[in-house]
């Protein structure tokens, strides 16, 4: 009798554990605009390294936001806790593409509000990269330089959201 509680102890510890080792997906971007919300899937998630990557073509998320309201985006500190930068696109009143770009140290921001320059603009897309320890190079395997000196380092994982007005 002793045994089979025993034996109906572990099966039921082996249940819990197996509960615990469901694996869990890439980290996900949340994108806030004009009183919706979307989480996104990265489009392209890899290794620090930029060594082994995963795609995710159909990630690409979408929201409705009128010409000159914001977007506001909240990353994990999974993201968070790594150098990332937003990449912004927007219409002017004219018609003309604008791009702004915010980078952000790690540990430094977990959120970020893309904004437009006046009312009258429009956001197109805004994109979040996260970026690894692996550097740009040229040809001959040497890194590329930003202005300040600093090898330009590459993207592991990017969030892509496509604004409809």
């Amino acid at each position: 009798m002793r045994r089979s509680r025993i034996m109906g102890l572990l099966a039921a510890g082996a249940l819990v554990l197996t509960g615990c080792s469901t694996t869990v997906g890439p980290p996900e971007v949340t994108f806030y605009g004009d009183g919706h919300t979307v989480n996104a899937k990265p489009v392209i998630h890899c290794d620090a390294l930029v060594q082994k990557c995963d795609k995710y073509p159909d990630a690409t998320a979408t929201l409705n936001v009128r010409p000159g309201k914001p977007v506001q985006i909240s990353v994990p500190s999974e993201v968070g806790d790594t150098p990332w930068l937003v990449n912004v696109q927007y219409a002017d009143a004219k018609g003309n593409l604008q791009i702004k770009q915010q980078y952000f140290s790690p540990s430094s921001h977990l959120a970020y509000t893309a904004a437009t320059d006046n009312p009258a603009d429009q956001l197109v897309v805004v994109e979040v990269q996260q970026l690894g320890a692996a550097y740009a190079a040229d040809q001959s395997g040497n890194p590329i330089l930003d202005e300040n000196g600093n090898p330009q380092l590459v993207a592991r994982a990017y969030w892509s959201l496509q604004i409809r007005p």
